[in-house]
C-alpha cells in the first residue's frame, strides 16, 4: 500500500510491532516533505531563527496545530479506506485539533484510520442496497454524518486520552528528577518525542524546572535532557550509512533541519519506519545526559530551536567542553548503536518466526531490507 512499508507476513509479536511500525510510518512518510517545509519556515523566521520575521513567523503555529495533523489524518484514512477514507479522516482530526494546546500527531494517528475503518464498514453495510440514482447522495451523507460524528469523538474522547498519556509522560520524567535518576529520564523521553509529544514533555516539565534552577545557579542540565540534538544526529547518520537505500536520499535534508535548525521532529518518522531504533536515540539521550552531568555542564536558557547554533547562544561560561562533549557522545553512542540495529546496512529481510498467515491480504508494515 506504500512504497515505504512493504508487506511483512505473520502473526507473532515481532510481526505485530512491526505493523504498527509500518501503518505509523506509512502516516507520515508521505508527508515528509509539509514536515521538512515547516521546519524551514521555523528555523528561519521565529524570533531565535536565523532570519527572525515576525510576519512569517505567524505561519509556524497553525502548520504544526492544524496542516501537520490533518494530513497525516488524511493519509491514515486513505491507507484504510482510499479517497473516502481519507476525507472522513481528515474530518475527524480536526475534532482532535480544535482546542488542543499541543500538536495532536498521536491523536491524528489514531483517529485517521479509525475514522475511515467506520466509514469502510458502514460502505459495506450499504453495498448493493441502494437503489440507482441515490448512491452519490447516500455517499455523501454518510460520510458526512461519520466524519462530523467521529469529530466530536476526537474531540471528546481521543483528545483527552491523548492529554492523559501527555500527563503521565511529563509526571513520569518529573518523578526521575526528583530521585535523582536524570540519565533514566531519557527512557522516557525519547519515546515520548517520537510520539510527538516533545513540547508537552519540554515546554511543560523541563523547562519550568530548568528556569528554576537557572535562576539560582546560572545554568540548569534540564534545557538539555531532551533538546540535545545529538541522538537524533546519529541516527539520521546511521540511516544514511545502513538505511533502506530508498530512503537515504531523504536524510541529508533532514540532518541539515534536526541539527542546524534544530527540529527534532524531522527525525521521529525514521524511527517510526523501524521502530527498535528507539533503543539508539534512548542510549544516545542517557550517554549524553550522563557526560552533562560528569563535567557539571548546564545551558542559562532553553535552546529554542534545539539546534547546535541555539545551543553555543545559551552556553554559559566554563559549559562549552561539557555540552558540546554531550552532544558528540550522544551522537556517537546513538550512531553505533543505530547501526548495529540496522545491521551495518547488511542486514536481509526475514519472517517472522510465527508461522506466516494465508487467510488474509498482508497488511503494510515497515521494510527490513536495504
Amino acid at each position: 500500500m506504500s512504497e515505504y512499508t512493504p508487506p511483512v507476513t505473520g502473526t507473532g509479536v515481532k510481526a505485530g510491532i512491526q505493523r504498527v511500525g509500518g501503518y505509523l510510518a506509512a502516516m507520515v512518510m508521505p508527508n515528509i516533505g509539509a514536515f521538512i517545509a515547516w521546519g524551514l519556515i521555523t528555523a528561519l523566521f521565529i524570533p531565535t531563527g536565523w532570519i527572525p520575521n515576525k510576519h512569517l513567523a505567524e505561519l509556524v503555529d497553525p502548520t504544526v496545530t492544524f496542516l501537520l495533523p490533518v494530513l497525516i489524518g488524511y493519509t491514515g484514512g486513505r491507507l484504510v479506506h482510499g479517497q473516502r477514507g481519507a476525507v472522513v479522516g481528515a474530518v475527524a482530526t480536526m475534532g482532535i485539533v480544535v482546542g488542543a494546546d499541543i500538536p495532536m500527531f498521536l491523536g491524528a494517528m489514531a483517529i485517521g484510520p479509525l475514522a475511515a475503518w467506520v466509514i469502510k464498514l458502514v460502505d459495506k453495510i450499504f453495498e448493493d442496497r441502494v437503489k440507482p440514482g441515490f448512491e452519490m447522495l447516500v455517499d455523501n451523507m454518510t460520510a458526512g454524518i461519520i466524519g462530523a460524528g467521529m469529530a466530536l469523538v476526537g474531540m471528546w474522547v481521543i483528545g483527552p486520552v491523548v492529554h492523559v498519556i501527555t500527563s503521565g509522560a511529563g509526571e513520569g520524567v518529573h518523578w526521575l528528577i526528583a530521585h535523582d535518576l536524570l540519565p533514566a529520564a531519557s527512557l522516557l523521553v525519547e519515546p515520548a518525542k517520537v510520539l510527538f509529544l516533545n513540547n508537552a514533555v519540554n515546554h511543560g516539565v523541563l523547562g519550568p524546572l530548568g528556569i528554576a534552577e537557572a535562576k539560582e545557579t546560572g545554568k540548569s542540565i534540564l534545557f538539555m535532557v531532551e533538546s540535545n540534538p545529538g541522538p537524533g544526529f546519529g541516527l539520521l547518520l546511521a540511516y544514511l550509512c545502513f538505511g533502506p537505500r530508498r530512503l537515504r536520499p531523504s536524510v541529508p535534508a533532514a540532518m541539515v533541519i534536526q541539527f542546524l535548525g534544530g527540529i527534532h521532529e524531522i527525525y521521529f518518522p525514521y524511527v517510526l519506519m523501524k521502530p527498535r531504533l528507539i533503543l539508539a536515540t534512548m542510549a544516545g539521550g542517557a550517554a549524553g545526559v550522563g557526560t552533562f552531568m560528569i563535567t557539571g555542564a548546564g545551558l542559562a536558557a532553553t535552546p529554542s530551536p534545539g539546534s547546535i547554533f541555539a545551543y553555543v547562544a545559551v552556553m554559559p561560561p566554563g559549559s562549552w567542553f561539557g555540552v558540546l562533549a554531550g552532544i558528540t557522545i550522544a551522537a556517537v553512542v546513538s550512531f553505533v548503536v543505530a547501526s548495529a540495529l540496522l545491521g551495518f546496512g547488511r542486514a536481509k529481510e526475514t519472517p517472522p518466526e510465527s508461522t506466516p498467515t494465508t487467510e488474509e491480504e498482508p497488511e503494510p508494515a515497515l521494510a527490513e531490507e536495504n
